[in-house]
């Protein structure tokens, strides 16, 4: 508990980040530090600890891998620094993936989450009514909002509320109190997209139609998600914003596939440990404004391939939730819920410690099973939101990855503690399937490059 305590903690803090208003500026207390650590102390004296997912070994070794390519580039130094910059990253998603056990404590990471997004959104409607927000920060000079920190490009501020919406919208789906809960999640989950207009970021306008999609997909098939993203689309660029310059020969889209272009030599270049973390804008006057390319240009193939595994692997860790149904998923059937075995001393009878069929418990654990699957859906949307913003963005190595990582990872862990059947995964075999897929993906993506080249 006080790791969960120290961690939900921390997680404010990352996401709300009052150390850095002007009102705390001047204080000198590293709130961030303090916070993690206590969570890493209380998360060490703990008796529950869970190794048991990939992301738990893939990413320490990504984290190593991006040190050792600034070290092979001729930089010792700056492998230390590279480490100590990720190393929070690393400690908060094991805490967080690790504390984050329950139903409940799910709920509140989402709670956080959302209401964090929220208060940054009602932040943006001030800065946009009054040219600056509470916080100090005015509107950036085109009259997009922003926030502070790692928020302070609007791009990264819609990719925040981008995730957080279907959080709020499963938070609305739990109703009680008379209702008023859900009005209140549902008015955040408009607050939240009305932030993302408010942001004028076409990456995230793009990701709100992709998790359209994405939860259609999962709930009605391929050709409803297809119809309605397609129509949101058309719809949103009827509005007054920059979706509507969107066009592979417009001066800052043909400057993303120019460095999307220049990524992918650099990576030819030295395919094995990449240019060394951080050094893209060395070989290049922009950013990669795509997290594929910066991985596979910085860190090459090796780097690439650990980081799809992990972020691959969370979409799969959902996905399997939502499409398989394992021996012992539903209610009635023995090995659904790891029950005891039958009391051969009643004569076959189930014991004491037996789900029967039709039981209370059978259906409070058919509820549970509903709810699983439930918020498994809502991680998959946000995690399609993330990825659909971080197509356009240089965000590998942010945080905010992370901590959403950790609270994928800990709901697959969950789910299979509450129901066994549910299968587990393992690295070692899969090590050939993510070689593959990986360099699929990098291959794909040149070929993408080289028609939007010559269509600019």
């Amino acid at each position: 508990m006080p790791a969960f305590v120290f961690i939900s903690l921390y997680l404010l803090l990352v996401l709300v980040r009052p150390q850095e208003y002007p009102q705390m500026a001047g204080a000198g207390i590293p709130l961030l530090p303090i916070a993690l650590v206590a969570a890493l102390l209380a998360w060490l004296f703990s008796r529950d600890k869970r190794f048991d997912e990939p992301q738990y070994l893939i990413l320490p070794v990504f984290v190593l891998v991006t040190s050792l390519s600034i070290a092979l580039n001729g930089w010792v130094g700056g492998a230390m620094a590279q480490f100590t910059l990720f190393a929070p990253s690393l400690v908060a998603f094991v805490v967080l993936a690790n504390s984050t056990t329950t139903p409940r404590r799910m709920v509140w990471v989402m709670v956080l989450f959302a209401g964090s997004a929220a208060l940054m959104a009602l932040h943006g409607v001030r800065q946009k009514a009054d040219g600056v927000g509470w916080t100090g920060m005015p509107l950036v000079d085109d009259g997009r909002i922003q926030y502070l920190g790692i928020f302070s490009d609007p791009n990264d501020l819609a990719m925040l509320f981008v995730i957080c919406l279907p959080m709020a919208l499963h938070l609305a789906a739990r109703g009680g109190l008379l209702g008023l809960r859900r009005l209140l999640w549902l008015a955040v989950a408009g607050l939240l997209v009305y932030g993302v207009y408010l942001t004028n970021s076409r990456g995230g306008m793009l990701a709100l139609a992709a998790m359209v999609g994405a939860w259609l997909w999962m709930r009605r098939g391929p050709a409803s998600a297809l119809v309605v993203a397609a129509s949101g689309l058309v719809m949103m660029r009827m509005l007054p914003s920059r979706l509507n310059e969107l066009d592979v020969a417009e001066r800052s889209a043909s400057g993303r596939v120019e460095a999307w272009y220049e990524g992918i030599q650099m990576f030819l270049g030295s395919p094995l440990y990449g240019v060394g973390t951080g050094n893209f804008t060395a070989y290049h006057h922009l950013t990669a404004h795509n997290s594929l390319v910066l991985v596979l240009a910085e860190n090459g193939v090796v780097g690439f391939a650990l980081w799809f595994a992990f972020v691959g692997y969370c979409f799969w860790m959902m996905l399997r939730i939502l499409r398989q149904a394992p021996a012992g998923s539903y209610p009635g059937q023995k090995e659904a819920w790891g029950e005891a075995e039958p009391d051969p001393s009643s004569g076959g009878a189930p014991g004491d410690g037996a789900i029967v069929p039709g039981s209370a418990l059978d259906a409070a654990l058919v509820e549970q099973w509903r709810q699983d699957r439930a918020v498994a859906l809502v991680l998959l949307v946000s995690l399609v939101g993330f990825a659909a913003t971080a197509f356009f963005l240089s965000r590998s190595y942010i945080i905010l990855l992370y901590l959403l990582a950790a609270i994928v990872v800990a709901h697959s862990t969950a789910v299979r503690e509450r129901f066994p059947a549910v299968p587990a995964f393992h690295l070692a075999g899969d090590i050939p399937r993510w070689a593959v897929l990986s360099g699929l993906a990098a291959a794909g993506f040149y070929l993408v490059v080289r028609v939007l080249l010559m269509l600019s």
